[in-house]
């Protein structure tokens, strides 16, 4: 018996996709027709409007997996007058749902953001469908009793664009490789990124839930850095776009290696590299894994992180959780303020104990 095969959710951060709006119907041209009625006149109706293109950010997704298959979408078009007065059916809008966090960036200079969806629910008409066309009913005057003309409805809009996802979170893990960021992830989530004793374990950005103080915070850990990825080593920047919206940053250092300051040095300079304001965002340096070392070694290092330009060094380890609770109360600084106070065990409201209704 053969095990059952499973399928791994691939994460995708940009697509290209071609939309379309739905054309709006043609008016009719139509004459009443009818038995003992001399002079039945013009009855074409209008046509119906082409249906929208919508995009709606919704929760659930983080990936934009599903348009690397389905690239083209074409809103209906409205539909035709017909005779007796009847205007044409207006065409569905097509809802396109993506993911929170998604930039709609113009194909033509890849810069231009059309639109950005940072909510939950939030909707934007991207391509509005074009008005129905006039029936000949509507240009009946009293001088022209039996008009002809009408019109064929307003052409459909359509383009290209590019779909960019920036993930959404409120604290960014940014290091070398190495660094000890999966460890650390794992340790404050559930995220179970994958830990190995080789560079580039991380090869696409992952999200963790970090629970602290009675505060909830969501933990972004991207690939690492390394010297020239801003021209594309390594891996590259390309996925520091999903650190662009971070409230705070967390550079993790790794105390074995042979420089900690010019690691720090290092990751820096690829952040002003790269622009987006990552270079202005508040940085909590953090120096991993100190359960390798002794105290004085780390202290010793920290002292020269320090005098390297860092605000403030946390040392820690990841694998063994020391130092983390400091390091998360600075963090939690950064944060706004918890709008939901927690009730104290025990108390209860009266609405606790009125009976359940769905009215």
């Amino acid at each position: 018996m053969t095990a059952p095969e499973t399928y791994t959710m691939h994460f995708l951060d940009q697509a290209k996709i071609y939309i379309r709006s739905g054309g709006g119907g043609p008016g009719a041209v139509s004459f009443r027709r009818e038995k003992y009625v001399e002079y039945g006149g013009p009855d074409g109706g209008n046509g119906g409007k082409g249906a929208d293109i919508v995009f709606e950010a919704v929760a659930g997704l983080n990936t934009l997996i599903d348009f690397r298959y389905t690239q083209h979408f074409k809103a209906p078009r409205g539909g035709h007058g017909m005779g007796k007065n009847r205007n044409g059916a207006a065409g569905k809008d097509l809802v396109i749902k993506v993911p929170v966090g998604t930039q709609i960036v113009d194909d033509e200079d890849r810069e231009t953001v059309l639109a950005d969806l940072t909510e939950a629910g939030q909707r934007v008409v991207l391509l509005e469908g074009g008005m129905g066309g006039r029936g000949n009913a509507s240009y009946k005057t009293s001088t022209n009793r039996a008009p002809r003309q009408h019109q064929p409805g307003i052409p459909p809009q359509e383009m290209w664009v590019w779909l960019r996802l920036k993930l959404l979170a409120d604290v960014g893990l940014v290091g070398m490789p190495n660094a000890g960021k999966s460890t650390f992830i794992n340790k404050l989530s559930n995220a179970k990124a994958k830990v190995g004793d080789y560079a580039f374990t991380t090869l696409r950005p992952q999200l963790g839930v970090v629970t602290h103080k009675n505060r909830e915070f969501v933990l972004a850990d991207i690939p690492g850095l390394i010297a020239g990825a801003a021209e594309g080593a390594g891996i590259g920047d390309r996925f520091l776009g999903h650190i662009e919206r971070c409230r705070v940053l967390v550079h993790l250092i790794d105390i074995s290696n042979t420089d900690p300051v010019e690691a720090m040095h290092v990751v820096e300079e690829e952040l002003e590299a790269y622009g987006g304001d990552l270079e202005g965002k508040p940085r909590l340096v953090a120096l991993n894994k100190i359960d390798l070392v002794d105290d004085e070694l780390a202290a010793a290092y920290a002292k020269e992180l320090l005098k390297a330009g860092a605000h403030e060094v946390f040392p820690i380890s990841g694998a063994t959780g020391k130092g983390m609770s400091k390091l998360l109360d600075a963090v939690i600084e950064y944060l706004p303020a918890a709008t939901v106070t927690e009730r104290p065990e025990g108390e209860r409201e009266e609405a606790d104990d009125k009976p359940w209704s769905p009215l």
